[in-house]
């Protein structure tokens, strides 16, 4: 009867998807603030339309969430599941094959921003809970936030938690914002990075200087800046701020291998990258250094004339945006005062540094051996036919160790997506087979754990 009403309806539910994804739900710009709204009010309404009670948007000191529930029993377990309905900026908008915010389908695949991140991922937990609902089939309690400021941090995420501890009181969290290998080997992430995002500023004469008047006599911030940055890592790839590693919880070698056997095509990551050759960490493998490993990026650098033709100037200042993901049990706060002290000791006299914290996040470990997390795992393997192989994630997603310090309960990242999918880039997708085997699979999550929780 489920899947009756699955295939029945696929698509109505790709249709209200594709009007989720045209409204242009940018947190970081404030020109978007009404369209953040505006998708809030839309995911409100459509759990309602799903049958949830109590559908609600609520307001924060920025954007805000969306709540709704369905508790049918409060013997029975409850679900808490957390997406978030804001985007990235689509810039540069001009390396966009087709409009960002007018989502293309080709070749089985959406093409728009938040395709996948976070839309078409957390649309198939409300799609799946109005067909558990629809068909009689909702084994267990279920609530639902939707948030509207991930891609910025989650900054008002946190009070709004600690002052609904109530409001949101359950036994697991679940979040699709994470993937799998690839389509024909499912995995269930059982950890994310932490993250510690800084903007740094080199300033060096009180204007803008002729180059060739001034050129050579007075530093030029942004020759600083790139020489500051270079400085970070050594030529092994190790960051070389004192006491970055200091907290890093390393692996054993009997763990390094179980990851290990996550199937990876090296060349094939090449060629799908444009790529000739990896490079990072000495002694680790490319997954390792994008999942167990710290890192350093520099995310965007500016200073000077970037306009056409030229001009012989040195500019007055240069900046750059920098993050650095984090592994158990290193912390933002720590490791943005480790690199604020750092960068301002490491710069010459000669200019002006200023190091600007923006957002962070605590990396995440969830066990593997709990009812939760068999529960998933017997989902992937009922709808794939195969047995899901556990994962590191490279992402980050703040909220899940939040979740556990203010709630006490552990999170499942039931991802479906792909890295492929070019999160965050122009030209972002989300397959039609994930969206429709996520919707497909999630049901088989909630009827595992109400079993196995009685």
């Amino acid at each position: 009867m489920l899947a009756t009403y699955l295939s029945d309806n696929k698509q109505r539910f790709l249709d209200e998807l594709l009007d989720l994804i045209r409204i242009p739900s940018v947190s970081a710009d404030a020109k978007f603030d009404a369209d953040v709204r505006r998708a809030a009010e839309f995911v409100r309404d459509r759990l309602a339309d799903a049958g949830l009670d109590n559908a609600e948007v609520i307001d924060t000191a920025g954007h805000p969430i969306v709540f709704a529930e369905k508790l049918i029993d409060p013997a029975k377990p409850t679900v808490l599941v957390y997406g978030h309905y804001d985007v990235q900026p689509a810039d540069p908008y001009e390396l966009w094959h087709t409009p960002p915010f007018e989502p293309t389908i080709r070749n089985e695949r959406i093409y728009a921003r938040g395709a996948c991140d976070d839309k078409g991922q957390f649309y198939m937990h409300v799609k799946a809970l109005e067909a558990m609902l629809a068909t009689n089939s909702l084994p267990c309690n279920v609530k639902v936030m939707i948030e509207g400021e991930e891609e910025v941090g989650s900054e008002h995420l946190g009070t709004f938690v600690a002052a609904n501890r109530e409001k949101l009181a359950a036994d697991v969290i679940l979040i699709s914002d994470t993937s799998i290998i690839s389509n024909e080997v499912p995995s269930l992430e059982t950890g994310l990075r932490g993250l510690s995002y800084v903007e740094v500023e080199v300033t060096g004469p009180n204007r803008d200087l002729h180059s060739g008047v001034y050129g050579g006599g007075v530093a030029n911030p942004a020759n600083v800046l790139c020489q500051l940055i270079a400085s970070l890592k050594d030529d092994q790839g190790r960051i070389t701020i004192p006491g970055f590693y200091d907290s890093v919880a390393d692996l054993t070698d009997a763990e390094r291998a179980e990851l290990a056997k996550a199937p990876f095509d090296l060349d094939e990551y090449k060629r799908d990258l444009g790529i000739d050759d990896v490079m990072g960490e000495a002694g680790y493998s490319t997954n390792e250094r994008t999942s167990i490993r710290p890192t350093l990026d520099v995310n965007g650098i500016w200073g000077g004339y970037t306009g056409p033709g030229a001009k012989t100037v040195l500019p007055s200042k240069a900046s750059a945006k920098i993050s650095m993901r984090l592994v158990p049990n290193q912390t933002p706060d720590e490791i943005t005062a480790l690199f604020k002290a750092h960068f301002e000791a490491i710069a010459p006299k000669s200019v002006h540094v200023t190091v600007t914290p923006h957002h962070g996040g605590l990396p995440y470990v969830t066990p593997t051996d709990s009812v939760e997390f068999e529960a998933a795992s017997r989902a992937f393997e009922q709808a794939w036919g195969k047995k899901p192989i556990p994962t590191r994630g490279g992402g980050s997603i703040p909220i899940v160790a939040l979740f556990e310090q203010e709630l006490g309960i552990k999170t499942i990242l039931m991802g479906f997506g792909l890295d492929s999918d070019a999160l965050h880039s122009p030209n972002e997708s989300y397959g039609l087979f994930n969206f429709y085997k996520g919707i497909e699979t999630i049901p088989y999550f909630y009827s595992n754990y109400a079993k196995m929780k009685q």
